[in-house]
């Protein structure tokens, strides 16, 4: 190969050597430059063109996904640059000789180019299998996209070394050697990313977070679905819809609410209290009873305890003339047995988690009565409309135990109490200014 290059090359610039006596070598160099263009160029459109159609006509064909993915990811595209480097190079060395100056600039060009694209492959593929997994596994609770972040950086760094001792002539450990100087400078710049990768591999390794988990965060402002898990940033999607962004490493060092452990569970907790005005508390009479014995969920309580109250009363013998004396059903002991009751039978309510109707400490605002349950769905709108719904039905029946729920006053009831000759006072008082501006 050599000879018949050789000869090829002495007849070119004998050929040349008669139009251009002292400039034949220039010219030289100049056609296997326009020759090393041209056929670079037809080899980029021969590959971007009929094969990269052939491999898309495949790959749509094909049946499973990651034909198409790897379409996605531009692999193939990236590939064919790495192949037009090394067959303009293979060139180029067919017809220079190794001690031109113009083969060394293209082989130091090319192999610059050479790594680059394959930096830019490795990442494609990178992606590739990261939209692989994702698209298999419905759950992930590895991090992945941390791990392949990582491995991005690591292959950047290695590149960079390897180009420049490429470029310089040296080898790749005699650079690295010289990095030892400048770890502490290389811990402070990547200071995120090392933090962000140690965080990662411990909310894996401890399950503490993955992507679709509901995250609250108030110090960050995160409350919502967690849509990413980068290497240094995790990204949360509000409930208003806004993205929130929150170094992975807070994760750690910070405090955090998962509520995967309530999704999980089937059941969403239920926890709100109706404040009753003390003043409507009141024992239950004969006919309160009477009434209230009619009620479907109350029947059998009020029948069973009215029998429990009086053998109590006649075994001691106590005056019921008073009311103080002896045992007696109250309108508010009455009534959280209802609820307990209607929560019990209630289609949406989880029985098999805490269901409690307890009475919390009286404050100035009332007596609160809590209704501690947890709904059978997890679902955001449907557990707010089962709660409307308990909390409409409790309401609407205050008023048949005799209760009241408790509101502070307004304006509206302080001017209720001063009558109607106050409000037309006022009214009267209103209307002087404007008659003494129409005077």
């Amino acid at each position: 190969m050599d000879g018949l290059r050789g000869k090829f090359q002495e007849f070119l610039i004998t050929w040349l050597e008669r139009y251009m006596p002292n400039q034949a070598e220039l010219a030289f160099d100049g056609l296997v430059l326009a020759w090393l263009v041209l056929f670079t160029v037809f080899v980029h459109y021969f590959l971007h063109g009929p094969v990269f159609g052939l491999v898309t006509k495949l790959a749509t064909k094909a049946k499973g996904n990651w034909q198409q993915l790897l379409l996605t990811h531009k692999l193939f595209q990236r590939v064919a640059f790495i192949v037009q480097a090394i067959v303009l190079q293979v060139q180029a060395g067919l017809w220079f000789e190794s001690t031109d100056s113009l083969l060394w600039f293209i082989k130091v060009a090319t192999d610059q180019w050479i790594l680059l694209f394959s930096l830019l492959v490795f990442f494609s593929f990178l992606d590739f299998l990261e939209r692989l997994a994702y698209s298999k596994i419905t759950e992930m609770r590895f991090p992945l996209r941390g791990v392949l972040q990582t491995a991005k950086l690591i292959g950047s760094i290695f590149v960079v070394v390897l180009a420049v001792s490429l470029f310089m002539g040296k080898s790749p450990l005699l650079l690295l050697s010289g990095l030892g100087a400048l770890s502490a400078v290389l811990m402070l710049v990547f200071k995120d990313p090392i933090l962000g990768l140690v965080a990662g591999i411990q909310l894996s390794a401890n399950s503490m977070l993955s992507v679709g988990d509901w995250l609250e965060m108030p110090k960050y402002g995160a409350d919502g679905d967690v849509i990413d898990i980068g290497l240094t940033t995790v990204k949360v999607r509000n409930w208003d819809k806004t993205i929130t962004t929150v170094p992975t490493y807070a994760l750690i060092s910070d405090s955090f609410k998962n509520w995967r452990g309530m999704s999980e569970s089937g059941g969403r907790r239920i926890k709100r209290s109706v404040l009753i005005d003390t003043s409507s508390i009141c024992f239950l009479d004969e006919a309160m009873i009477q009434r209230l014995s009619k009620a479907e969920l109350l029947g059998s309580y009020l029948e069973q305890k009215t029998k429990d109250i009086e053998q109590s009363n006649s075994k001691k013998q106590v005056d019921m003339s008073l009311t103080i004396n002896g045992r007696r059903l109250t309108n508010i002991g009455t009534f959280r047995n209802y609820l307990l009751s209607f929560l019990k039978s209630h289609p949406s309510i989880h029985q098999e988690m805490t269901l409690l109707v307890r009475q919390l400490g009286p404050t100035t605002d009332g007596l609160p009565i809590e209704i501690y349950a947890f709904t059978n769905t997890t679902k955001w709108a449907e557990y707010e409309n089962i709660q409307a719904d308990i909390f409409d039905h409790v309401f609407a029946v205050l008023r048949e135990f005799g209760l009241r729920a408790h509101e502070s006053p307004t304006g509206h009831d302080i001017r209720a109490l001063r009558g109607p000759s106050s409000s037309s006072s006022v009214l009267s008082v209103e209307a002087k200014p404007q008659q003494v501006e129409q005077g």
